[in-house]
């Protein structure tokens, strides 16, 4: 299974941690999506942002 992973607000303002985060899911300007594999790793990292993302199931 796959997971569409959204940007939905910027990172400005977040701290760096998050903002890396985000930079290493691939994701760099708000309202882009990246599609990933669906396993541990990457739902720890949706879960440390999830505040800033929009994830759907594919």
């Amino acid at each position: 299974m796959s997971l569409k992973i959204t940007l939905a607000k910027s990172t400005i303002g977040s701290i760096p941690k998050h903002k890396k985060t985000v930079e290493a899911l691939g994701l760099r300007k708000t309202n882009r999506s990246v599609i990933k594999e669906d396993n541990e790793a990457i739902r720890g990292m949706i879960k440390q942002v999830s505040h800033l993302l929009k994830v759907e199931e594919i």
